[in-house]
């Protein structure tokens, strides 16, 4: 998995003023812990632009005044109306130990049901996963090669070598629906059908 790089500075003030005045700043409030003592600081808010506004999964180095620090993000709030972060939470992970996180899916192969007028919906874009930083892939393949019409790939039908899926394995990951001009197609064509038989009786 690959690793952004964002640079903070250590908050002197802690509480709403605080806060108040470091988003003023064009910066966002931040803390990381997990490994002792708690540590506040704030980071621009334009920085987070490549680790947040994407589909992929990333972990943090966290460069604070010269002390660095590998994290993943734990918990981002956000305006309600303006959708800026106003507050970020990071973990300090370390290589020895096995951390929870979310992987993205990718989708790949030819789905039968597709071919057939089916329509492919991507129910979990992302998949928690546990497992040492080092065996943490960018992605998580999911295979649709026998994939019909009605039918879903499930979490519990993935099997991953030094990974621990965390999702319920009767959880759909991807489906295979079926689509109104697919209901139509059939029926027109067992309409004609019908008319075949009725013509072959007379």
């Amino acid at each position: 998995m690959k690793v952004i790089a964002l640079k903070g500075a250590l908050r002197s003030g802690l509480g709403k003023s605080a806060n108040k005045q470091i988003r003023k700043e064009g910066k966002v409030p931040c803390v990381v812990y997990g490994k002792g003592e708690n540590i506040h600081f704030s980071v621009y808010q334009a920085d987070f632009k490549n680790l947040v506004y994407t589909p992929n999964t990333y972990l943090v180095q966290l460069n604070i005044d010269g002390a660095v620090k590998l994290a993943k993000v734990q918990e981002l709030q956000y305006h309600p109306t303006s959708e800026d972060i106003v507050h970020a939470d990071f973990y300090e992970v370390s290589a020895d130990s096995p951390i929870s996180i979310p992987v993205p899916v990718k989708v790949v192969g030819n789905s039968p049901g597709v071919r057939a007028g089916g329509k492919l919906q991507l129910k979990i874009k992302k998949l928690n996963v546990l497992a040492l930083i080092a065996d943490l892939p960018e992605y998580i393949e999911v295979n649709i090669d026998n994939l019909q019409i009605g039918k879903s790939v499930k979490v519990g039908e993935i099997s991953l070598d030094k990974l621990q899926l965390l999702d319920s394995e009767n959880n759909s990951i991807v489906s295979c629906i079926v689509t109104r001009a697919a209901k139509s197609a059939a029926g027109a064509a067992a309409d004609t059908d019908d008319e075949e038989e009725e013509e072959a009786a007379e």
